[in-house]
């Protein structure tokens, strides 16, 4: 079974290269598409003048929209398995030889990895502490670098074109179809969405939308005021 590593960009310029370097150094992944949402920063010339030791492809869409990026990705990989990374999200050795040994089973359709956010603030060892427990009330994000079976992924259709929670979105369909694994290594990923602002505000508006997501407000409904969260 081959992996595709599918990475969705959006001005990326300081964390891509930093993510591309750790994939490479992964035997098990046997691809990496990265499909850009527009960038105006040097995101795209660093992409092109990377020195792969694997194949790269680059993709450009005319819309940033993650659930869309990571979905047209998957048109481009040849691979059996999906793997979905945000564009700061690093994973360490042995993730992509877990992924291919746990998904030699046929009623495994996907799964995930533990997550620790970078840097040194209180809030980065905050969140590094409660994503573990968020899992255990069954919500799981794409910054915890999910992959899935191609097969599945496309029996349910793949990622829908929701401006945010696609990632959760995505989880709950995989779940129905199969065992969903989760995988004790570490993927590292950046809590710059926290920094140079209040945690506690940026935080508690983030759990509000959730709160309302899971109500069933529409995701395209709340996706205008989550916008500022996600830059």
């Amino acid at each position: 079974m081959e992996i595709s590593a599918i990475i969705p960009t959006l001005n990326e310029e300081l964390t891509i290269k930093k993510t591309l370097d750790a994939l490479s150094r992964l035997v098990n992944v046997d691809e990496i598409i990265i499909v850009d949402g527009g960038s105006t920063d040097k995101t795209i010339e660093i992409i092109e003048n990377y020195q792969p030791k694997k194949p790269i492809r680059l993709v450009k869409t005319v819309e940033a929209n993650r659930g869309k990026q990571l979905h047209e990705g998957t048109k481009h990989a040849s691979g059996d398995i999906f793997w979905f990374l945000h564009a700061d999200t690093r994973p360490v050795q042995g993730c992509a030889k877990q992924i291919k040994q746990y998904m030699r089973y046929d009623e495994v359709v996907g799964g995930n990895f533990e997550i620790i956010f970078d840097g040194e603030s209180r809030w980065a060892r905050i969140l590094t502490w409660l994503y573990p427990k968020l899992r255990s009330i069954d919500l799981v994000y794409g910054d915890s670098a999910v992959f899935a079976r191609r097969a599945i992924y496309e029996k349910i259709g793949g990622f829908r074109s929701l401006q945010l929670f696609e990632d959760v979105d995505l989880y709950k369909r995989l779940k129905k179809k199969g065992r969903f694994e989760h995988i004790n290594l570490p993927v590292t990923t950046s809590s710059r969405r926290f920094e140079n602002r209040s945690f506690i505000w940026t935080f508690t508006r983030w759990s509000i939308f959730q709160g309302l997501y899971w109500f069933g407000i529409s995701p395209r409904l709340l996706a205008k005021g989550y916008q500022a969260i996600r830059k």
